[in-house]
């Protein structure tokens, strides 16, 4: 009688192992830290498990290109005309930031003010020193020193660089243009993911780089006052950037194509983006357990990453997301 009672519990937990799912994802570091946090409490909700793995927007791409995983992460959007010469579907699952930290001995967060034409005198190698006129007439009071700017930058395909250099080129159209990859003329340190990036900039000394907002908490990095659209100082803060997400459109009919870059009103952080999620037009079973995770995620999970410093989609943007996902039979 034990050994029939141990083969029903043996029986029933293999049965309980066989019907829950297991998915898998790549790509955007941007997106990590907030599927990492998702698919943790969707686990401990439904036993279902998610693995993601941070590899970059130009390998999430690749990836489901490829068929190599469920679904692939991207803060780069893909037009509808790529979506459909690769069979794809897509649609965004929050917001987020990019941010400036810096490591300047004696400065600390929010002290460091730059101006757009400072910033894109940086990123092009035209401002190559700390104590540069256009940096000093903005910051009177701090000591910025004579010291050579090390430009922290991503060295793989990465979504966090086309939103960054989407912003520069509404800027500065004539020296930048969106790209996941790009030609530097500044004396960069190139790093992979955004934990790549945030790993230089707290190793060298006189550095500054681009990284998303949750990796500038975790890792206590000061980051820069931006100049926006209005000419406002505008500190990196998740009011500034739902200020700023609220100028977003998306609409189902172009796949939720869109970018929110350098937007307009007084207290816009600047530089914001939305994250992206790529999955396999077959209709796979796969497919409906990607949807059933990011529809707990829309549900349960938006005080989650609000602590981590993303802003969650409105629910007028989810609501449209699940039409468009019965639309296309998910």
């Amino acid at each position: 009688m034990k050994k029939f009672v141990s083969f029903v519990a043996a029986s029933t937990i293999i049965a309980s192992a066989a019907s829950a799912s297991q998915i898998t994802g790549t790509g955007s570091s941007f997106a990590a830290p907030a599927y990492k946090h998702w698919s943790s409490a969707y686990y401990n909700a439904t036993e279902n498990e998610v693995t993601y793995t941070a590899t970059g927007s130009g390998a999430g791409i690749r990836s489901i290109k490829k068929r190599l995983v469920n679904f692939g992460g991207t803060d780069k959007p893909l037009t509808p005309k790529v979506l459909r010469a690769n069979r794809l579907y897509m649609f965004p699952t929050l917001i987020g930031s990019i941010d400036l930290a810096y490591n300047i001995p004696g400065i600390k967060d929010n002290q460091l003010k730059l101006s757009s034409k400072a910033i894109a005198g940086i990123f092009d190698g035209k401002i190559k020193y700390w104590d540069n006129a256009e940096i000093v007439k903005n910051n009177q009071g701090l000591h910025l020193p004579h010291k050579a700017i090390n430009v922290c930058v991503r060295s793989d395909g990465s979504g966090t660089t086309f939103n960054f250099t989407y912003y520069l080129s509404k800027i500065d159209s004539k020296d930048f243009s969106a790209h996941k990859s790009f030609n530097w003329k500044a004396n960069i340190i190139g790093g992979k993911g955004n934990q790549g990036v945030t790993s230089n900039i707290k190793q060298n000394r006189y550095s500054i780089g681009y990284i998303e907002y949750a990796y500038k908490l975790e890792s206590g990095l000061p980051a820069a006052m931006i100049e926006n659209k209005e000419g406002y100082w505008i500190k990196p803060t998740v009011k500034s950037f739902q200020d700023g997400a609220k100028y977003a459109s998306w609409s189902k009919k172009s796949d939720f194509y869109a970018l929110i870059g350098d937007p307009k009103g007084k207290t816009s952080y600047p530089i914001i983006a939305a994250t992206f999620v790529l999955i396999p037009a077959e209709k796979i079973h796969g497919d409906k357990n990607v949807i059933k995770f990011f529809n707990w995620s829309f549900k349960h999970g938006d005080k989650i990453i609000k602590k981590l410093g993303y802003v969650p989609l409105p629910a007028s943007t989810k609501n449209e997301i699940r039409s468009y996902w019965r639309e296309k039979g998910l």
